[in-house]
């Protein structure tokens, strides 16, 4: 089929990554290839009744957008989420450049020059787009959901009751999904912050004395927030300060400053210790045996922080809500089977399992490539978070997480414009590939969780090796007192 659309920049998604990457890069008329009917990504379409943002307005806004309520301590819902990404791109007149409903299904390399030709489902029809750059804004969530493998006759075939991920959940509207919880013994599987907010839905729809408790299997515990103030003081002061992350290791620090880490060692397990204290004190995490094995830091290392609502260990209280800790589990006819020969009986099992961001881009991408999309470690190997250095002509954003997703990709389409219109370019191959592994071996000795890609620990050095690169000043405050002890928003890069 022939190539029947050009365009030089092609951007797939049209998710916080994707409406960013069509602000940075709207001189160049890009097409945004948007599979669904509207712009929100996993606001629109993988969020439920009670899901809320899990940081203050402040610390998830555009550097040239902000809240209109900015200093609102409350944590946005997600349709506030959405109506400020919707003000946003029109404000930005970034609905021009998006085509709804097209579903990329193929990528291939063109033979004879150096384009991306892009297959495109639309209605049913398929139409090619050939770009020379092609920015991917799947993100790591949505669309390929995890799915638990059982042994044979233990899986969800042996089961009576239903079975469904949490993203099939997602899809129910107010009144079905009510209508789906009421009154029905339901396993939601899974701790993080999904499988949490589904249990409170499940609390919610079960009041009373007909009402059925609903049971969470937790196979790993995290450490849970209940706000960010951690005996009395502000939560950024530990993290997301110049001063505080210079207590952890970054890359190109150099051998004194290696040196230094190591003699300081001792203040970041006693920083993470004073915090577990305050969440210990704060949070029924023992008595319902949900202290975590691993210490904060690690969550907070790899983005598992979540933040805990205040109804979730009420309705705990209440017997609305209980907990069962195992690794393995199956399905038999009646419910949930454990390990330790306990059964729990099921007409609902909701699995918050995760999303498998690497098979959607695997399923798009030419063979050659695709085997590219990880290191032996499992990390996918993105300089400055964007650039695969063995796929030519293509960015990444969404898939290095931050403790503010919504500002890493922001300044990383400023990056990427400034690098498409030539400003600097790529270092070659060989220090792309070093700078990667420098992280990856940061993130290992860091967290065990090494394999979300997160730079939370280090997030300002990333920021300003970013700046340097487009010659950018790394400092962005009015003096050296807020440098050192002030947090770092998108604000401060407007």
């Amino acid at each position: 089929m022939a190539v029947v659309v050009l365009s030089k920049i092609g951007i797939i998604g049209g998710g916080i990554s994707g409406l960013a990457a069509a602000k940075q890069l709207a001189e160049y008329n890009p097409i945004v290839l948007e599979a669904t009917d509207s712009i929100g990504g996993v606001w629109k379409h993988c969020s439920f009744r009670t899901t809320k943002l899990q940081t203050p307005r402040c610390d998830y806004e555009f550097s040239d957008y902000p809240w209109s309520l900015r200093d609102n301590s409350t944590f946005p819902s997600y349709t506030e989420i959405l109506d400020y990404l919707n003000s946003y791109a029109n404000h930005f007149e970034l609905f021009k450049f998006i085509k709804f409903n097209s579903r990329v299904i193929k990528i291939r390399l063109a033979k004879d020059k150096p384009v991306w030709e892009v297959a495109v489902q639309t209605n049913g029809a398929i139409q090619w787009y050939g770009f020379e750059f092609i920015v991917v804004c799947m993100g790591k969530y949505g669309d390929v959901p995890i799915i638990p493998k059982y042994r044979k006759k233990k899986g969800p075939e042996v089961f009576k009751g239903k079975v469904m991920h949490s993203q099939e959940y997602s899809k129910l509207s107010r009144d079905k999904s009510c209508q789906l919880l009421k009154g029905k013994k339901v396993v939601v599987v899974g701790y993080k912050k999904s499988a949490i907010d589904l249990a409170i839905e499940c609390a919610q729809d079960n009041q009373g004395e007909e009402g059925k408790p609903c049971t969470m299997v937790v196979r790993t515990c995290h450490w849970i927030v209940p706000h960010y103030f951690i005996w009395g003081l502000p939560f950024y002061m530990f993290y997301s300060t110049r001063f505080s992350q210079f207590l952890h290791q970054r890359p190109n620090q150099g051998t004194l400053r290696t040196l230094l880490c190591h003699l300081l060692s001792p203040v970041r397990k006693a920083t993470s210790k004073i915090i577990e204290s305050y969440l210990l004190r704060k949070l029924p995490l023992v008595k319902y045996g949900l202290k975590p094995d691993h210490p904060f830091e690690e969550d907070y290392a790899s983005c598992q922080m979540a933040i805990v609502p205040d109804s979730f260990f009420m309705e705990a209280e209440k017997g609305n809500i209980n907990f069962k800790r195992a690794s393995n589990w199956w399905f038999w006819e009646g419910g949930v089977e454990f390990d330790d020969k306990t059964k729990i009986e099921a007409d609902l099992v909701i699995l918050a399992t995760g999303y498998d961001g690497k098979k959607k881009l695997r399923a798009l991408l030419p063979q050659q490539f695709s085997t590219f999309l990880e290191f032996l470690s499992g990390i996918m190997p993105l300089y400055r978070g964007t650039i695969n250095p063995f796929i030519p002509n293509m960015a990444f954003m969404g898939y290095v997480e931050s403790v503010s997703n919504l500002h890493t990709s922001e300044i990383r389409c400023k990056w990427l414009a400034r690098l498409i219109g030539g400003k600097f370019n790529l270092p070659s191959v060989e220090k792309m590939v070093e700078q990667i592994t420098t992280e990856m071996e940061i993130m290992k000795k860091t967290t065990r969780f090494y394999k979300r890609t997160c730079i939370s620990t280090f997030s300002i050095n990333h920021t300003d090796e970013i700046c340097k690169e487009m010659g950018w000043s790394c400092w962005r405050k009015k003096s050296w007192l807020d440098e050192a002890f002030s947090p770092y928003n998108s604000q401060d890069y407007a």
